[in-house]
């Protein structure tokens, strides 16, 4: 169940380091061998660490870089960067880091921008998504080199749109009258997270506020939650889930199970549900009654919206997380360079490939072959007790909405450059929190977006 979207790095990582009060260790760090160098990765599953070694084996081969490999869990990664940056003694890489601890990384000066820019120029700029590119850079400097992401899918039973007469729900109008005409004989019109103290309502939440063109803050840093965007965001949440979706606290785990049970016509969740769906995981398969005989039916018949559009939007927008690798403060720049150019070229198919439903690549090919590596994505096999290519299952028009899905990701605060109040947020989740009263009917959408604009204003003043 690893990489679900519910991840806590940014929110934790923001309280260590804010707690610490940590400066950079520079050069403090010792310089140790130039021809070895350290690698935390938070791909810590053991298949993956183990296809991760093979990796670097073979770059080690190229090279002759000797690289110590530290899978890091998320949980413990605060904790761990906190400490060694105390000491003085950071890795030289970091992979797999999310959008927030980038930020909160480059606000506590542990990255070397520099580096990460010019592997990024070496690479060619063109040749990665221009929307990856912009989240992972500040102020005109490249944080991080951007691997891949996930962006928040919503899937719809496209059997029973197509019986009922109904378009793709992309809109909020779609969305509320698709969940009005299916909710009705045991089915739920709609499936969301609505658990206050869950991130990945948060996430949810977010994706559809953007939707609406609702911000965190605006360019200033000003808390912008009372907007009318955001008051809409709200109340179209609330109303939908209070309406057309299943009574209780719902989370990561009980939405899939609404939908694989067939009880209900719209979910959201990320992608990585799709090797799931099409049941290629023994601990998740789905049990719809026509999947008895069919294990693949809910992946026949399921259709997927990327970025969907509010009636304030003035663009389809979608919430997206990328992962990225980055080479720190102090580290051995010159095998740390090679080894990060050599993750995103020679050893990117086999690093997507390690769990292609959740990897899809921001560097789309090569300077040569601009499609290279959205190609070698169409074949990457997928699944963990039985795996299959994604093309096997879905159709060419999926997989290129999918991969086409990272140059309309959008997260709140990142672009306005408010990365630590993005990470404390997370550790707190005011805005979950707020939401939950509406999804009861406890509360106005008004009453909620003045609760949540108070307790993020109280963050933000409580971030140094």
């Amino acid at each position: 169940m690893s990489r679900r979207p519910a991840r806590l790095v940014a929110s934790a990582l923001a309280l260590a380091v804010t707690a610490g009060g940590l400066a950079a260790c520079g050069d403090d760090k010792e310089s140790g061998d130039a021809k070895s160098i350290t690698v935390w990765s938070l791909e810590d599953v053991a298949d993956r660490v183990e296809k991760t070694k093979a990796i670097i084996a073979d770059f080690t081969a190229k090279t002759g870089v000797k690289v110590e490999l530290v899978p890091v869990n998320e949980d413990q990664f605060p904790s761990l960067i906190a400490s060694n940056a105390a000491a003085g003694k950071l890795p030289d890489v970091v992979g797999s880091v999310p959008l927030a601890g980038i930020q909160t990384l480059s606000a506590n000066e542990l990255l070397d921008p520099s580096a990460n820019g010019e592997i990024v120029d070496s690479l060619g700029k063109g040749t990665f998504s221009a929307r990856a590119l912009e989240l992972t850079s500040s102020d005109g400097k490249q944080l991080a080199v951007p691997s891949d992401g996930w962006g928040q899918l919503l899937l719809y039973r496209k059997d029973l749109f197509d019986k009922a007469g109904l378009t793709a729900p992309d809109t909020y109008d779609k969305i509320t009258a698709a969940a009005a005409a299916l909710n009705k004989g045991g089915m739920a019109g709609i499936t969301a997270a609505t658990a206050p103290g869950d991130v990945f309502t948060q996430q949810t939440f977010e994706h559809v506020a953007l939707a609406n063109g609702c911000q965190l803050t605006d360019d200033s840093g000003a808390v912008t939650l009372t907007t009318p965007n955001c008051v809409e965001a709200f109340r179209f949440y609330g109303d939908l889930m209070n309406k057309y979706s299943v009574k209780g606290a719902q989370d990561v785990d009980t939405t899939r199970a609404t939908y694989f049970t067939g009880k209900a016509a719209m979910l959201i969740w990320s992608p990585f549900i799709l090797d799931e769906l099409a049941g290629l995981r023994k601990d998740a398969m789905p049990t719809c009654p026509q999947c008895k005989s069919d294990p693949t039916f809910l992946a026949k018949n399921s259709g997927f919206v990327t970025a969907i559009k509010g009636p304030n939007g003035t663009e389809p927008a979608q919430y997206g997380e990328i992962s990225s690798w980055a080479v720190l403060d102090g580290a051995s720049e010159t095998p740390a360079k090679q080894f990060v150019e050599y993750m995103l070229n020679e050893g990117y198919p086999r690093w997507f490939g390690i769990a292609p439903e959740g990897k899809f690549p921001v560097r789309k090919g090569t300077a040569d072959d601009p499609q290279k590596f959205l190609t070698a994505w169409n074949s990457s096999k997928a699944g963990v007790d039985t795996q299959k290519p994604l093309s096997d299952i879905y159709g060419p028009d999926v997989l290129k909405t999918l991969q086409s899905s990272p140059d309309t990701f959008q997260r709140w605060g990142l672009q306005q450059g408010q990365g630590k109040l993005v990470g404390a947020i997370l550790g707190e989740l005011p805005v979950p929190k707020a939401l939950a009263d509406v999804v009861a009917g406890k509360t106005t959408a008004d009453a909620a977006a003045a609760r949540a604009q108070k307790d993020v204003e109280a963050a933000k003043a409580g971030v140094k």
